[in-house]
């Protein structure tokens, strides 16, 4: 297989100050010895399999970064300054509000950090203990005006679907979303995953139809106070969109690094260790695999169709030689309103968002082969 020209690359770092209950992602508490060590091992793996391909885009996400003294977040950007960059580079770092301060921002912005991730949830105080994460309104405005004076580029995640929660707490959470004037909104139902506290609590779902009227809300809601929808979880304001994000969603290659980081190199999708004696041995990957013609194609549909503009039919072809109507049965779904059609693009209708997952079942299981 010819090698691709990878321009996007993400970085895990694990480590977290407290772990919150819904939280399925590679993580553990932080000791700074242990994590002087990771970064050394990080560094190794990044030498190691980096093949010095300028990059658009660098994604640093955990974990919780920002919970990194000083000191090991410096050794971690000198790490990222042996990259290759493109002069339009966008560079983003997840970052929890209670870490911010003068000197990260200072850190990040000095080491050519462009764009903050901060998580925030809710600010609804019912769900702090249910969460594991406290939030003070205050201090959030706080740390967001002293964000701004660095950085113009800045998305908060939104998380909603709990237990309990009403179309009240919804709005209330909405509207000082709304307030916090952001670039980018990333919004995520609550999904009780595996190994998580609230899984092994047993904690129970809330309502398919509420959840259902909750993102339609949001939906709506946002795009009616200057966010565009350009993907099904993600909001953001003209020419705001995650350009690495978006590097997921059109199925191009990306480079994975660090615990339980994932990557896509020349048609191979590998998976990092989760295990954290293994990765400082050196035992970077768990597994990998070739991907098979037809995987990639159906991989290059399903990820479009996460996006509201959807699959463009033209750039398919290009890519493949072969007309998506020619392996996949899309008239069915389009005939069933599934999916719908123009002259450029096939995506999923806005009022079939939320059952998204189902379509994407029912499109596996069409295939003109």
């Amino acid at each position: 297989m010819a090698r691709s020209n990878v321009k996007s690359l993400y970085i895990h770092i694990p480590f977290c100050e407290s772990i919150c209950s819904y939280c399925d992602f590679c993580k553990m508490f932080y000791r700074e010895e242990l994590a002087f060590h990771y970064l050394q091992k990080l560094e190794e793996e990044i030498l190691e399999r980096y093949r010095g391909e300028v990059l658009d885009t660098i994604y640093i996400g955990g974990g919780t970064p920002s919970c990194l003294s000083p000191a090991n977040l410096r050794y971690l950007f000198s790490i990222v300054s042996k990259l290759n960059k493109s002069a339009n580079l966008e560079f983003t770092i997840e970052a929890n509000i209670s870490d911010i301060d003068e000197e990260f921002l200072k850190m990040c912005k000095s080491s050519g950090v462009n764009r903050i991730s901060i998580g925030i949830q809710t600010i609804n105080e019912k769900f702090y203990k249910f969460l594991n994460r406290y939030n003070d309104i205050n201090s959030i405005l706080d740390k967001i005006e002293l964000t701004k004076k660095y950085f113009t580029n800045i998305n908060v995640d939104f998380m909603y679907g709990f237990r309990d929660e009403t179309m009240d707490d919804l709005k209330k959470d909405l509207d000082f979303f709304k307030s916090l004037d952001v670039e980018h909104i990333s919004i995520y139902s609550l999904i009780l995953e595996e190994n998580t506290k609230l899984y092994i609590d047993k904690t129970r779902p809330i309502d398919e139809d509420l959840e259902s009227d909750m993102y339609y809300y949001i939906v709506d809601y946002l795009e009616s106070n200057g966010y565009r929808q350009y993907e099904i979880s993600n909001f953001a304001k003209p020419s705001y969109e995650s350009h690495h994000n978006l590097s997921y969603w059109n199925n191009l290659e990306y480079y994975g690094f660090g615990l339980g980081a994932s990557g896509y190199i020349d048609g191979v999708r590998y998976t990092n260790t989760r295990g954290i004696n293994n990765y400082l041995r050196g035992n970077y990957v768990l597994e990998q695999y070739e991907v098979s013609d037809r995987e990639a194609k159906e991989m290059e549909v399903i990820l479009a169709l996460r996006k509201r503009e959807g699959l463009e039919i033209s750039k398919f072809f290009d890519k493949y030689k072969v007309a998506v109507f020619d392996i996949f049965d899309i008239m069915k779904l389009v005939d069933d309103n599934m999916l719908e059609m123009d002259d450029r693009f096939i995506r999923i209708p806005k009022d079939k968002l939320y059952v998204s997952n189902r379509i994407m079942v029912c499109f596996l299981g069409g295939s003109n082969e």
